[in-house]
This record gives structure tokens, sequence and C-alpha cells, in this order.
């Protein structure tokens, strides 16, 4: 265990066994996890105001606070943690967490991540629930050197909770939901096929023939973290989700259209979703 890990080890545990004292809440726990601390910690006052905790939230600390490593928040039976950008920032974090709720001796958990992505061929504000992430090829795996040896692991989200998800979907008329394939990358730019980076290897021809081939194979989102996310999780045995919404249609471009507020609302629906699903879980535990 890492330094710091080792020292919120204590912290973590006395937070989680606190969010499973309560009878009705005694064999349910949430962590939702997302790149950045600031959309993290705003998620965490949603969710304390939206489960009608005491007080308003504003005054949520963060429990990591001093680590540097990422921000952790508590309300009530849900955990809010920021993972960083990408595939080795989050791989750092889930190992840690995994330990961390493995000491704390919490069950029934279930993991969600919240994000954002680009879309292929749906419309912008469109949230996205994974069914399986896959490569860049569009496997349905995810590969890791271990040593000198290339370790393939599945990448299958549990079905049942993405199902789940959609049925709560059908009572918010705000927004379009669907279930589909993510892609996720290593990269933001040539890895994902834009055009506007520092360095560009391919035509525009080949980028759209790519994100064609993209849609058909399934895939409806694109992100760099969910096929790390996916393949841990399963590999745990942890119910777990991806939950993303998307602020463009990569076959329409690479720039970023909508204002200011109309991505703050489109991130803001994800959070939305993931509030009534936790609602209700909590209301069949009663």
């Amino acid at each position: 265990m890492s330094i710091a890990a080792a020292s919120l080890c204590g912290r973590w545990r006395a937070v989680t066994q606190t969010a499973l004292q309560r009878p009705t809440m005694r064999s349910t726990l949430f962590v939702c996890v997302g790149g950045s601390p600031n959309r993290m910690r705003d998620f965490a006052i949603f969710i304390h105001q939206e489960l009608g905790l005491d007080g308003d939230g504003s005054d949520i600390a963060d429990i990591c606070a001093g680590t540097d490593r990422y921000s952790m928040y508590k309300a009530g039976p849900v955990l809010s943690i920021s993972h960083g950008m990408g595939i080795p920032s989050i791989s750092i974090m889930l190992h840690e967490l995994i330990k961390l709720l493995h000491h704390a001796k919490c069950r029934d958990v279930t993991i969600i991540r919240i994000g954002t992505s680009g879309g292929i061929g749906i419309e912008p504000g469109t949230v996205v629930i994974t069914d399986i992430a896959v490569d860049a090829f569009f496997r349905p795996q995810f590969e890791q050197v271990i040593l000198d040896k290339v370790v393939i692991r599945n990448t299958q989200l549990d079905q049942k909770l993405a199902e789940s998800l959609l049925r709560c979907s059908k009572e918010i008329d705000d927004f379009p939901t669907l279930i589909g394939h993510t892609m996720c990358t290593y990269d933001f730019y040539e890895g994902q096929g834009r055009l506007d980076g520092a360095l560009c290897s391919f035509s525009k021809e080949e980028k759209c023939e790519y994100l064609q081939k993209a849609y058909i194979a399934r895939v409806r989102n694109i992100e760099m973290e969910s096929s790390v996310f996916a393949a841990m999780c399963h590999l745990c045995g942890l119910k777990a989700a991806v939950v993303c919404v998307t602020l463009l249609d990569r076959l329409q471009g690479d720039q970023i259209t909508h204002s200011h507020g109309v991505l703050t609302e489109f991130q803001k629906r994800p959070q939305k979703l993931i509030s009534s699903f936790i609602r209700k879980q909590l209301q069949m535990c009663t």
C-alpha cells in the first residue's frame, strides 16, 4: 500500500463503516468517480441535497486533502472521488480504492464512473450508459503489460445495473439516454482521430472513415478511462457502470461549439440520472 493510501486507511474505514451503520443502508454503499476534483465535490454536494441529508452540503470536506493524489468526499452512503485523466491515473486510484473498500469490510458496493465524452453519431447532450468498453480496434478487452507478458482482461460491465440505469432515465424527460459501446483510448488527440492536436499523421478522410467504422461497431462515445475501470471492477467482482454525457458528435467535427452554459447543463445530466438511481435503491432497502 502506498504512503498516501496507508495514511487514509484509518479515516476511510471510519467513513465507510459509518455509511453502513444506518439499518436502511447497512448493505449498500455507492462509490461515484469522475475526472475533475471540482466536479466530484459538486456532485457530493448535489447528492447530499438530493438525499435530504442534514445541512446544505457546502461544508463537505475533502477526506484526501493534502495528499495531492485525488479528492474524496462523503455524502451519506455515497463516496465521490476524483480520478484524474486517462488510464494510468484512474488505475492508480482504483487499486487504492479497492484495497480500502476491502479493509473497510464494505459489501454490496456499486461503483459508477460519471464523465464527459465525445459522441459518435448521436446528439450532443446524450447520456451513454456503457454496456461494454472497447479498445481502439473495437475489441472488448483491456490489454496491459505485466512483467514481460501481455495480459488481456475482460471489459464487460454489469448488464443488470446498466438496464436499471436506463429504466431510471425513462422517468427523466430532460435528455436522451441510451446503452452503447464506449471506446477507450490512451490519447485525446491522435488516439481519438482528432485533427486539431500538435501532431496529426492522417487525413480528414481517414479520420472520418475510422469514426464511421467505430459507429458500425456500435461505439457511441469515446473517452479515456472506461476499459481499465471495467476490467478492474469485473476482476474484483464489483457491480460497475460507466455513465457519460456526450459534448459533441465527432462525426461532425473536433471542436465543441455549445456555450459554456449549455455544457455546464450537459455535465449535470449523468449526475441527475445517478441521483435518481441511488434514491430508488435506498428506497428499496427500507
